[in-house]
């Protein structure tokens, strides 16, 4: 299976309201970010595609990202939305591709295999780095890396077959300390039964019950998820 053929995202989630405050609160016209963006670092970037970009109606590219911060004497993360895939974030924090890729102990180019395709296949060390040199929460790492469905998955099993094989299946996916998966997986798991003998509160069918297909199924696999990441803390 080819998991670096996935879906290129070639811009940012540009923040247009922020662009626009953060130039009026300058005192600068449109005119006077073109006029920078031109003098500062060679673009031609006229007054009505600033008007667009603020708008909008046009979103600027990586290059033209970074060099609008600083016209507009911010950073980068400013101007953007709430970052989701691993070039959002990495664009937050200010870093190139080799930058990262060093933190990391991998190729540039390796690692852009990755960022563009969002199929994280780093090892468990090169992931706890991931996340200290892009300041990733596990949930966002999750969301980062494509990971969210694979954790669905071995969450289902886990609660409803032997917990304790999947403590490393799923610290292999998650990056945390594996006794602390062990104890959120056993406390997962033990509330999970209690609730079901009790009062099978948790689902209406036994096809909810193992989270198999359906809207029923991905209801189920929704709440196993949500409750992991809040025994664990995160």
């Amino acid at each position: 299976m080819d998991f670096y053929g996935g879906p290129v995202h070639p811009t940012p989630p540009f923040n247009a309201p922020a662009a626009r405050r953060l130039r009026e609160a300058l005192g600068m016209a449109p005119g006077h970010v073109a006029y920078g963006l031109a003098a500062q670092y060679g673009l031609r970037i006229s007054a009505e595609t600033v008007i667009a970009w603020e708008r909008g109606a046009a979103i600027p590219a990586e290059r033209e990202l970074t060099a609008l911060a600083g016209v507009l004497w911010c950073a980068p993360g400013e101007l953007l939305a709430a970052a989701t895939t691993l070039r959002e974030h990495r664009l937050a924090r200010e870093l190139t591709v080799d930058d990262l890729a060093r933190q990391l102990g991998m190729t540039g180019s390796s690692y852009l295999r990755m960022e563009e395709s969002g199929r994280w296949r780093g090892n468990e060390k090169q992931s706890a780095a991931l996340c200290r040199a892009l300041g990733l929460t596990a949930a966002q790492f999750l969301t980062a890396t494509g990971r969210d469905a694979e954790l669905a998955d071995l969450l289902n099993s886990a609660v409803t077959t032997r917990w304790q094989a999947y403590v490393r299946p799923v610290a292999k996916v998650v990056p945390m300390d594996r006794a602390r998966v062990q104890d959120v997986l056993e406390q997962l798991h033990t509330d999970y039964q209690a609730l079901m003998v009790s009062t099978l509160s948790w689902s209406s069918t036994g096809q909810e019950r193992t989270g198999s297909t359906g809207d029923a199924g991905r209801a189920f696999l929704s709440r196993v998820v949500e409750q992991f990441w809040r025994t664990a803390g995160v």
